[in-house]
């Protein structure tokens, strides 16, 4: 800790200096900064600790203040060429920019402007205190930089999946009564056909070159404003967030956040990883996610460098590894084992990279089935390896994590994450016995205010500060805690929810059908995949290849993956049993089969 305080310190009394003779600041504000910021310095790092009560972004400003000139951001495309006409429906979780090859660099100073000149922007348009800013964007090197400006207008971010159609986008946009929405070139289509539908949206801002006549230039009007932070007052308490997740009805439920929620990510991520000044994260999947973003948080506490890789092939990840200096890297199952089968096929050669700094994979957002890590170890066997279970409710991942030290429970999805406790219960809210079946329940700083304008599926939900998951699961004698179904009706496929409901009622317009189920089926590359239960209507026809066809525009993860022609059972209120589907087709304990619960 002192080591830490007398870097830091030495630090800012550097920067001073080079300000002084450089920059030719005055001698008043030389000292000024000096004790100012010596003081903020002795505060955060000595008197708080690790529980740091301040908004994320004075994170933010203490790394721009000490590492300023320190590359803290890379974005980097590879250029797939195949992918150039690929239309937003059929895009993969994640997508290359086509522009071509490149690479780009940010400051954490450079950074820090940037989300102040948002800030600013944001506040001359009349953005106040608790406004919702959508941002609507692929990853790429503005999107952290736009989300914390907002956050430092005083403003509640509203990130939004980019692979949403524009019915969602429009209702995602009501449901968060959003003021403002930013969004770059790949959605103007989809924009353009709802923009006249949202008035609610006031001001809309266009990132990127050939800006849409409905939308403002955001690169020209924040080059047009000051690069000093607003003096807006923020609390660990003020709304900052608004994500979206997994609904029953079919649309995503809106979940807010406050600042606390924010600060706790960071913490409890670096507390788990341990990121030092001289890591760099790997960053894959998209930003929207709270698991992406909040796994980066742990790079912005500790002032080190990540980087944003727009790709997954195999030989893409290794090579960006190899020649970024990558030390930690989070990954989704179905990456880990297209890198496994491309060394195992020869189709990438590890002693043609750079990879001994490599220190951590950890993997989230699906179940991990054990032999994947087995693997992974014996091709990577000095490798520390962690895995996280979270919810876009509680701030994404490490309410419960598995621990680098405890490998031996591969299978398990672990303990309580730091500052977090973990009960199991029953039907009734009570406790259950030891290695039985209940409802996991999680507790922390990082859970959810609410969910936005839905009181009842906040009360369903959130009871005595204790949040209840919906997924089933059961605790062994060390304290372990394996998964073994999910309550709530969503698939979790690839990393990415699924709503059984959309695809149900989009199939039901098709002329032969009767009647649809969608469940999920576990699967060796996706964790689970939605399969389409479909009941024809009598004397009628319909092949699985008309049924592909049919369901050819809806967005690519959406589609039925495997189509199965059956009766669809239900009961007397005319509920479709799913259970009973889920047990017919081998599915009956989804998560617990993804698994396959065995120690190493």
């Amino acid at each position: 800790m002192f080591s830490t305080i007398t870097n830091s310190i030495n630090n800012l009394l550097i920067n001073c200096l080079y300000n002084f003779i450089i920059i030719k600041y005055s001698v008043t504000m030389f000292y000024y900064n000096i004790i100012v910021f010596t003081v903020k310095c002795i505060y955060f790092l000595l008197i708080k600790g690790e529980e740091y009560e301040m908004p994320i972004t004075e994170i933010l400003a203490r790394n721009a203040e000490l590492y300023g000139q320190e590359t803290c951001l890379t974005e980097i495309n590879l250029d797939l060429q195949e992918s150039h006409n690929v239309i937003w429906r059929e895009y993969e979780l994640i997508e290359n920019n086509p522009a071509g090859e490149y690479r780009r660099e940010m400051s954490w100073r450079v950074f820090d402007e940037k989300a102040n000149r948002m800030a600013n922007l944001l506040l001359k348009r009349g953005i106040k205190k608790g406004d919702k800013v959508a941002i609507l964007l692929m990853n790429c090197l503005e999107w952290l930089p736009i989300y914390f400006g907002i956050l430092k207008s005083g403003a509640i971010a509203v990130p939004l999946n980019f692979r949403y159609t524009a019915e969602e986008i429009k209702y995602c946009l009501g449901l968060s009564d959003t003021s403002a929405l930013i969004f770059g070139p790949e959605f103007i289509g989809r924009i353009e056909s709802i923009y006249d539908q949202i008035p609610e949206v006031k001001t809309l801002f266009f990132a990127g070159e050939n800006r849409p006549s409905f939308a403002e230039n955001y690169d020209r009007l924040t080059a047009n404003c000051s690069s000093e932070a607003p003096k807006v007052k923020l609390t660990d308490e003020d709304d900052a967030a608004i994500y979206f997740s997994s609904g029953t009805t079919g649309f995503p439920k809106a979940i807010l956040h406050n600042h606390k929620s924010l600060m706790s990510a960071c913490i409890t991520e670096q507390k788990h990883h341990e990121q030092k000044r001289e890591d760099n994260f790997l960053c894959i999947p998209p930003l929207y996610h709270t698991g992406a973003k909040m796994h980066w948080f742990g790079s912005l506490l500790s002032g080190s460098k990540a980087v944003l890789l727009r790709g997954i092939k195999p030989d893409w990840i290794l090579k960006t590894i190899s020649e970024e200096g990558i030390t930690n890297v989070w990954l989704l199952v179905p990456w880990a084992q297209d890198i496994l089968d491309a060394i195992d096929r020869g189709d990438v050669k590890l002693e043609d990279y750079q990879l001994s700094q490599w220190r951590l994979m950890h993997i989230g957002a699906q179940p991990v089935p054990p032999s994947l890590i087995h693997r992974w170890k014996k091709y990577f066997p000095n490798h520390l390896y962690d895995t996280n279970y979270g919810l876009s409710e509680s701030i994404g991942p490490g309410c419960v994590h598995l621990g680098t030290e405890n490998i031996h429970k591969v299978g398990a999805i672990g303990i309580p994450g730091y500052n977090w406790e973990v009960k199991i219960c029953d039907e009734n809210g009570g406790l259950v016995e030891q290695g039985k079946v209940g409802e996991l329940a999680v507790k922390g700083p990082g859970v959810m205010k609410c969910y936005y304008k839905d009181q009842k599926a906040t009360e369903a939900v959130l009871k005595d500060g204790w949040l209840f998951t919906g997924d089933m699961a059961k605790m062994d004698e060390d304290g372990f805690i394996y998964l073994v179904d999910r309550k709530k009706d969503v698939i979790i496929s690839g990393g990415e929810n699924i709503y059984p409901v959309q695809i149900e009622d989009f199939l039901r317009a098709h002329p032969a059908i009767k009647d649809v189920a969608v469940i999920g089926l576990p699967d060796k590359r996706q964790g689970e995949i939605a399969a389409a239960i479909i009941e024809l209507k009598p004397d009628s026809t319909c092949t699985e290849e008309e049924i592909e066809t049919f369901c050819a525009p809806m967005p690519r993860y959406k589609r039925p993956k495997k189509v199965i022609f059956d009766k669809v059972p239900r009961n007397p209120t005319g509920k479709i049993e799913k259970p009973r589907l889920r047990e017919k087709y081998g599915a009956a304990s989804l998560v617990a089969a993804q698994v396959e619960i065995k120690k190493i």
